[in-house]
């Protein structure tokens, strides 16, 4: 991927969870709307779409309102792919 699909793709999963924010921000009890964007994102968002969320978070979610930084901590983190180190190991340690 080149970076600016890669910027492009990062600005779309922002947009996406803050219009998430947007519309749990309506919620009167805060707890009730950080619980919600979390549940919507965990339900809803693929691992590889949480993968990018999660680089945003890391990276400290410049872009992200409040509420879906909050949410972060109950959103499910996807399991990380191994690398291609890891998977050499794997595959001669199954064979050998």
């Amino acid at each position: 991927m080149d970076d600016n699909h890669t910027a492009s793709g990062i600005a779309k999963i922002v947009r996406m969870a803050n219009q998430i924010g947007t519309f749990f921000e309506s919620k009167e009890n805060r707890v009730e709307g950080v619980h919600g964007v979390a549940e919507h994102i965990n339900k809803f968002w693929e691992p590889r779409m949480r993968r990018h969320f999660f680089e945003v978070v890391d990276s400290g979610g410049e872009g992200l309102k409040p509420i879906v930084i909050e949410a972060a901590a109950q959103i499910r983190r996807p399991t990380q792919l191994p690398t291609a180190e890891q998977a050499a190991e794997a595959a001669a340690s199954e064979s050998g």
